[in-house]
């Protein structure tokens, strides 16, 4: 650091996490400045949206810390750039990410240019992530905590975005830093972590998703031959690999591929333009497993494309491991990435994210 004292604004979203962020930052020197993001306001009451204890939790964060907060509304924003995209991926049959567009459109852009308006050095976050400056790049790291990391969600930023971006909890666990909250006097150090729709918080999915998009009801047909097994209530409603919610009972036939006669239903493919759910029996049914995705909306951290025909990692999905690939065809719009073995489940709409090692290189969008 510099003699200056560097100005970092932290967003506190009333977590742990990032209430630590903001505690190591202020313990390494910075001049640490709290800001706190309302981005969501059709139907903020207690009962899912918990944005008012969030604010209580965040300004006795930073009364303990000794720091001031700025209190900032980017609900325009939010439902501009992220909510209605949501929506439009949804209509179309696809399963978006939210969390993805959350933080390439709000956190590390609307947050982002209104710090540096401020006269903020940099943002800081309470991501499980890392950021280093290498042969004259940024580079995206995956956390130390793998059952953490978070760069999944991240690999939209670009090298503007990461050279103002301080991730103080790339080298920490969990546990760590729940301990370093308690002995700190922060009393969110047990808070239990955030989940559902990024901004918008957990509440019933069906319900919540049917206020906006009308669901129509349509025929859920067996792929293997077409057979009409039941109704569904809405494609949007289903995922590939979904299993719970269809309400299918199991057929006494044997000799179906990859399940018995009992075996569990499986969402394998929708037919938009007809509204059919198509489903298969058993987990292991071939028609579940891809070895090839096309990606589009590409978006590489380094703001150039990685090499073809070279082996990296790649995770179609947050929760998946970490599979060997190689990119088989790269253009400006789109690429087409090889699994060194079949990947259950792949869901359009869902991101594809490559690495090399630690080093996260971008990603893309499944079409």
């Amino acid at each position: 650091m510099s003699s200056k004292r560097k100005t970092v604004v932290v967003g506190l979203s009333g977590g742990v996490d990032s209430a630590v962020a903001a505690l190591l930052l202020k313990q390494q020197g910075y001049d640490v400045v709290g800001m706190f993001m309302k981005n969501w306001e059709d139907d903020d009451d207690e009962e899912y949206c918990s944005s008012r204890q969030d604010l209580v939790d965040v300004m006795s964060i930073a009364d303990v810390l000794g720091i001031d907060v700025e209190v900032v509304n980017f609900a325009a924003e939010y439902r501009e750039r992220v909510f209605a995209e949501f929506l439009r991926e949804y209509q179309a049959g696809r399963t978006p990410n939210p969390d993805v567009l959350c933080n390439s459109e709000i956190k590390f852009k609307a947050f982002l240019e209104h710090a540096l308006a401020l006269g903020a050095d940099h943002i800081a976050t309470g991501h499980y992530a890392g950021v280093r400056e290498f042969d004259g790049r940024y580079q995206l790291l995956k956390a130390e905590d793998g059952t953490k990391d978070q760069s999944y969600f991240l690999y939209r930023l670009n090298q503007a975005q990461l050279s103002k971006t301080l991730f103080p909890l790339a080298n920490l666990y969990k546990r760590d830093v729940r301990r370093m909250a308690e002995a700190a006097g922060l009393h969110v150090a047990a808070k239990k972590d955030s989940t559902g729709i990024c901004f918008i918080g957990e509440r019933p999915f069906k319900d919540f998703l049917a206020r906006y998009l009308p669901p129509q009801k349509g025929e859920i047909r067996r792929l293997d031959d077409g057979r009409l097994l039941g109704e569904h209530d809405g494609l949007m409603f289903h995922t590939i690999g979904q299993r719970k919610g269809l309400h299918i009972g199991g057929l006494k036939e044997k000799g179906q591929p990859g399940g018995g006669e009992h075996a569990a239903w499986f969402v394998a493919g929708k037919d938009v333009a007809r509204n059919i759910l198509y489903v298969v029996q058993g987990h292991d049914h071939p028609a579940l497993f891809a070895a090839a995705l096309e990606a589009e909306q590409l978006s590489w951290v380094a703001g150039e494309a990685p090499r073809t025909h070279w082996v990296y990692t790649a995770k179609p999905r947050y929760r998946s491991e970490d599979a060997p690939c190689e990119i088989e065809r790269l253009g400006a719009e789109d690429c087409e990435i090889r699994f060194a073995q079949p990947q259950w489940a792949l869901t359009p709409g869902q991101s594809v994210v490559v690495y090399e090692s630690r080093v996260c290189l971008g990603g893309g969008v499944i079409r």
